[in-house]
């Protein structure tokens, strides 16, 4: 991935983690002027990335902050199944058993870095 848009990634998703909150693909795409085309997609892969460099340095999973669009308010489907590479999560990438292994790593990362988020 690239350098520049990572932190681009990090700084908008540890103010988005200060806030104690989620943000969609889009919002975020936006958030950091992501030109398109295939925006999202590249912002997902992006985000998967961050999911990797995360685990290897034992930290929370910064990238669980960006969500799909869905009334669920989860991460899509990669998400789940990259967790599920990494031996992190076992389950299916929708229903309750993935809303809740969503929210245990949302909080996990507003405890963590929504402390140390630059002001």
């Amino acid at each position: 991935m690239a350098e520049a848009l990572a932190e681009q990634l990090r700084r908008a998703l540890n103010d988005v983690a200060a806030d104690r909150t989620t943000i969609t693909y889009l919002a975020l795409a936006e958030r950091i002027r992501m030109p398109g085309p295939h925006r999202i997609h590249r912002l997902t892969l992006a985000l998967e990335d961050l999911v990797v460099e995360d685990h290897e340095n034992n930290k929370p999973l910064i990238a669980a902050l960006a969500i799909g669009r869905g009334p669920d308010g989860i991460p899509g489907p990669g998400f789940f199944q990259l967790l599920s590479r990494l031996g992190r999560y076992e389950g299916p990438d929708r229903g309750p058993q993935a809303i809740a292994a969503h929210d245990h790593e949302k909080r996990t990362v507003w405890n963590f870095w929504g402390q140390a988020a630059p002001k």
